[in-house]
């Protein structure tokens, strides 16, 4: 057998499922998990207010279980893999929670449902199974959509300019994770800008030391949180975490997901584009794999990650899996099988013994966030390197709905926090004159807000198309936003007693449908004029 960068493997098979350099990997890639599962744990309890019951009895256990089958899929299909083809040097496809998907689904489907839910005079336990259900029927959907795409990939990646799904994507990234990241950063800057050196001298800067740079920087972090007493170990809240530890066994969630299927048509808007970002998203992650040297066959890798996300929703939890960018990294590490399996063992049984409550009272977010700050970068930065130069426009413009739908949420959120936002003083049209007047177009930022990744992805198309003299193509796009305008499934919105939402309805977005209309005849004009002077290309 070949030697590898963990050193020879023996011949084996009792050694072919752990190496060296299993080590390594399973420090990086459960560090990864572990950030998405504090994610979880501290945007559940302090955005979405949820109870420890539902955290640890429902959703932790479902995930530990999407984690435990997708991670043991790729590590038996790796291990088969070599077996067939005489190797011993295969890495395998890395593979965890989707932290796009996290941010998305916590802040653009699960707290808009919980704020509607409390304006409609909901009590805050029947608000909070809502925004549950909702989760857990978008994580669904998106399962569905990676599971089915698995079996025509290729055609959908034709149709869809990679600087419509890259930019849509990097918005929220840019918003909802960097951006949001930074500030926390910033407020907490003892803890926050070391933390974050750690993480640019070691990622970026290449510097190797004798831990991976992620867990330094965690470990840093923790140090430093208790230092400053940005941390204690409160006698109450460990006793409440160490309440939770025990055997948490997932059940299945029927009667929820069923229950929540009203919540699916709203959502649509979110959860079709998330699902399709997932599936071609882990595609060009087989892609990456294939370039380092390790081919695995894309129907049945997209469909263990479906299933891993079905699995998911099914068992309770909200939160789709994905494979992971940064397959060439774990094989240069050294890692092969084992530290795939070892990743889905660890987390999963930290998930269904509740341990990760204890483990949120000693690593704080503040720790970890510079990691998370860095995944923003990542998926901002690949938006722009992997479309064409030309394309360049197009992610810039697709970056916009993104940020205005963040900037809406810290919007709302100050008005509440000001006293709006009440039985006294419900959100209203009252609101928007005081801001327009201090050009604070809050409006624009409410339509944008709505349906905003369907939105991005159709005006970042829409301008490819243009810059590519396809103007039949962008005229297209237009239409789809008009129809979908109409229909309320983008940009129409209404005031709640406490946030703003969705509003569905024939003609319920007849104002922007009206404007996406007269744009489509701009464009059609355009590639009339364009074909006379011979200056477009077909399409």
């Amino acid at each position: 057998m070949p030697p590898t960068a963990a050193g020879p493997v023996l011949s084996s098979c009792s050694h072919r499922w752990w190496v060296r350099g299993d080590l390594d990997g399973f420090l990086g890639l459960g560090l990864d998990n572990l950030i998405q599962i504090l994610l979880i744990l501290g945007l559940c309890r302090g955005v979405l207010g949820y109870p420890d019951a539902l955290l640890f009895g429902t959703i932790l256990p479902a995930t530990g279980v999407s984690l435990v089958v997708g991670n043991a899929a790729y590590a038996l299909q790796a291990y088969r893999l070599d077996r067939r083809e005489g190797r011993s040097d295969r890495t395998a496809l890395p593979y965890g929670i989707n932290t796009v998907s996290l941010f998305a689904y916590i802040f653009l489907v699960m707290l808009p449902v919980k704020l509607t839910a409390l304006g409609m005079g909901l009590p805050e336990d029947a608000a909070v199974r809502l925004s549950w259900q909702a989760g857990i029927v978008a994580c669904l959907g998106s399962g569905l959509i990676e599971a089915v795409g698995a079996f025509g990939v290729a055609g959908l990646r034709r149709w869809l300019p990679r600087a419509a799904l890259l930019s849509t994507l990097a918005g929220i990234a840019l918003g909802y994770i960097a951006l949001g990241f930074l500030l926390r950063t910033y407020a907490r800057p003892v803890v926050g800008l070391p933390v974050l050196a750690v993480i640019l001298v070691t990622y970026y800067g290449r510097i190797r030391l004798p831990i991976p740079g992620g867990l330094l920087a965690v470990l840093l972090g923790s140090v430093l949180a208790f230092a400053t007493g940005l941390i204690r170990l409160d006698p109450i809240l460990w006793a409440g975490s160490l309440a939770a530890v025990g055997l948490h066994l997932p059940q299945l969630q029927l009667a929820g997901l069923w229950q929540g299927r009203d919540q699916l048509l709203p959502w649509l808007g979110v959860i079709v584009p998330m699902g399709l970002f997932n599936l071609l998203g882990s595609l060009q992650n087989l892609e990456s794999a294939d370039a380092a040297g390790d081919r695995y066959p894309v129907r049945s890798s997209l469909l263990i990650n479906g299933v891993g996300t079905l699995a998911a929703a099914a068992l309770g939890s909200c939160f789709p899996t994905t494979i992971y960018i940064g397959h060439p990294g774990w094989k240069a590490m050294g890692a092969r099988i084992g530290y795939s399996w070892l990743n889905g063992l660890v987390m999963g049984l930290g998930c269904l013994l509740g341990l990760f409550g204890l483990v949120g009272q000693v690593v704080p977010i503040e720790a970890g966030m510079a990691i998370v700050l860095y995944i923003g970068l990542v998926i901002t930065v690949q938006s722009i390197q992997a479309t064409p130069p030309a394309h360049a426009p197009a992610v810039v413009l697709g970056l916009l709905p993104g940020l205005a739908g963040w900037g809406a949420l810290l919007l709302k959120a100050g008005l509440r926090a000001g006293g709006a936002g009440t039985a006294l003083v419900p959100f209203g049209p009252a609101l928007l004159e005081p801001l327009r007047q201090a050009d604070i177009w809050a409006a624009g930022a409410f339509a944008l807000e709505q349906g905003q990744i369907v939105a991005a992805m159709l005006l970042s198309a829409l301008l490819v198309y243009v810059i590519e003299g396809r103007f039949k193509a962008a005229a297209l796009c237009a239409a789809i936003a008009a129809l979908a305008s109409w229909f309320g499934l983008i940009h129409a919105w209404r005031f709640t007693a406490a946030d703003t939402a969705l509003q569905l309805g024939n003609g319920a977005g007849a104002e922007w449908a009206i404007g996406y209309g007269l744009v489509a005849l701009i464009l059609a004009a355009a590639a009339l004029v364009a074909r006379r002077t011979g200056d477009s290309n077909p399409g």
